[in-house]
Parts: structure tokens; C-alpha cells; sequence
């Protein structure tokens, strides 16, 4: 009897971090575009490597927009990666929470382009 409600237990612990894990991976909690000059993208991490970037969006420390990108995307890094130093409009999704093996924000781009003017001078309307 101790060894079916053990395993229960423990099952039932298995599955609510499942469904926890998938809800966070998969629910997004916004999603939009930003554009601005990309300033950094690098792998960061002791444990976990992640691909953390970030773009500046005036010229206050304010207005500089941190975020994360998945390691499985690798054209998204090397786009990335190319275009540092440049103006570009980034596609991302924002997520309610994050783990440490997938990124240290919340915001995860999923497309980059370089920017054309319009994108810049709309890219106000769409700040969160």
C-alpha cells in the first residue's frame, strides 16, 4: 500500500512539472515586433549556455531591449550574429516565465531582418 501511494506521489509530481514546463515553453504571454541597433549577441552560462542579445532602443540605458534566443535556432544565431552593429527589426514572444537551461528573459526572438527606415520610426507604437 506505502508503494502505490509513493509512486502516485511521485508520478503525480512528474506530471504537474510536465504540465508546468509545457505551459510556460508553449503559452505566450505577448508577441510583437521591436527595432532598434542590435548591440550584442552572446553565448552566456557556467551550467546552462544561453544565447542572450541585446538592442538599443534610444540612448538612455532605459530604453534597451534584453533578450534571449533558443539554441536550437541556429540560423536565428548566425543572423543574429551577422547583423550586430546594424539597425533591425526583431519578431519576439514574451513568455509568463522562463527556465535557466532556455534563456534569462523572458523575451525570445524568434526572426530577425534588417531594418528598413519605416520599421524604425514606427518601432515606438510597438513597445510594450
Amino acid at each position: 500500500m506505502k508503494k502505490k501511494i509513493l509512486f502516485g506521489s511521485i508520478l503525480t509530481l512528474v506530471l504537474l512539472f510536465a504540465f508546468y514546463y509545457l505551459f510556460v515553453y508553449y503559452a505566450h504571454f505577448s508577441e510583437g515586433y521591436r527595432a532598434g541597433e542590435l548591440v550584442k549577441i552572446s553565448k552566456k552560462g557556467v551550467i546552462f549556455k544561453t544565447w542572450e542579445g541585446e538592442m538599443s532602443q534610444g540612448v538612455s540605458e532605459a530604453q534597451i531591449f534584453k533578450f534571449s534566443v533558443e539554441g536550437n535556432k541556429k540560423e536565428l544565431i548566425n543572423t543574429l550574429i551577422d547583423l550586430q552593429g546594424e539597425k533591425v527589426k526583431l519578431t519576439y514572444i514574451e513568455r509568463y516565465r522562463t527556465f535557466v537551461w532556455l534563456g534569462n528573459t523572458k523575451y525570445y526572438i524568434t526572426n530577425a531582418e534588417k531594418a528598413k527606415k519605416s520599421d524604425l520610426i514606427n518601432s515606438d507604437e510597438n513597445l510594450d
